[in-house]
């Protein structure tokens, strides 16, 4: 196995196994996030890197498959193929690698996010090992005032148990996580023809996903979240998206997309989204007046260069 060290942690690539995950820390969200609704007010105009402590914030990204099917067109991942589910075992061995290795015994919050390669809602593992294991594999190495998973679908067409699987999902975080767990849709543009595109024809349309929104329990503690990786060219109603979706159960998280091998194979727009907060701006505006809650979270060039956000994968060998 490769371990790659970051600017803010490390990442294991396991030829072996077919798997790659990481460990980072978290810049502090006065730093990286503004939302008006938590009271982070400023804008983000550029990232710059600092140390990081994990005691404070600890965020482990594994992988749900090995490769992924859903060739998203700003994405890596599907270059590495498709080599099947992540096992039960293959979920925990992430996590365990990722605890062991570090001398840290406690910190306040430890997210796990189901992100790095592949789509979580095709493998129920993902349901099990939340449920049934990952709260006592964490607790063997460390205390954690908080443990946090989060679910990020692309909510594949293909996927026919795809709606169980979220409804699932919705009563761990709801009810086994009191609240404490994530469900994100990725949702990128309120155009259709350009979220077919970035999602290469192979999500549901707008229309199904509100659909599939509108049979969601109400959210314990915190909202689900839609989405939006952007960049300048990017398509965002915010009348559209209030038509598809209610307000009080979804927030919208609105982040760059990243400087992958494919987004820019693909011509995607990706060296303007991180010194100049007018990229975000011209979205958030819109959707504060029509009575969102907005997070605009905005990575350092460190951590985009490091191949540590959404879309990577040095397994792929690009």
């Amino acid at each position: 196995m490769r371990t790659i060290k970051t600017h803010t942690g490390k990442i294991y690539v396991d030829d072996e196994r077919k798997l790659e995950f990481l460990t980072v820390g978290d810049y502090g969200k006065e730093n990286n996030i503004k939302a008006a609704f938590l009271g982070l007010n400023k804008e983000i105009n550029g990232v710059k890197h600092k140390p990081v402590d994990l005691r404070n914030k600890w965020v482990a990204t594994i992988s749900t498959q090995k490769g992924c099917l859903m060739k998203c067109m700003f994405c890596d991942c599907p270059k590495y193929g498709f080599h099947g589910n992540a096992s039960l075992e293959d979920l925990e061995y992430e996590i365990d690698t990722i605890l062991r290795n570090e001398t840290v015994g406690q910190t306040k919050r430890f997210n796990v996010h189901f992100a790095r390669m592949g789509e979580p809602t095709f493998n129920p593992n993902v349901l099990t090992f939340t449920r049934e294991k990952l709260r006592g594999l964490v607790n063997k190495y460390i205390k954690a005032d908080t443990i946090h998973p989060v679910v990020s679908t692309m909510l594949p067409k293909e996927n026919k148990n795809l709606a169980n699987f979220i409804l699932e999902w919705c009563d761990i975080k709801n009810i086994d996580y009191h609240g404490e767990a994530g469900l994100q849709f990725s949702i990128n543009s309120t155009d259709e023809a350009q979220r077919q595109y970035q999602f290469n024809h192979k999500s549901l349309s707008l229309t199904e996903i509100s659909a599939l929104a509108k049979r969601l329990p109400q959210p314990v503690g915190r909202k689900y979240t839609l989405n939006f990786a952007v960049t300048k060219d990017t398509i965002l109603e915010a009348g559209r998206l209030t038509e598809l979706f209610s307000p009080d159960m979804f927030i919208v998280k609105i982040t760059p997309i990243h400087e992958t091998h494919s987004a820019v194979q693909n011509g995607f727009d990706v060296t303007t989204c991180y010194d100049d907060y007018d990229v975000y701006r011209q979205f958030e505006q819109p959707l504060l007046k029509a009575g969102w809650d907005v997070i605009v979270f905005v990575p350092s060039r460190e951590e985009d260069s490091d191949r540590i956000t959404c879309g990577n994968a040095l397994i792929a060998g690009v």
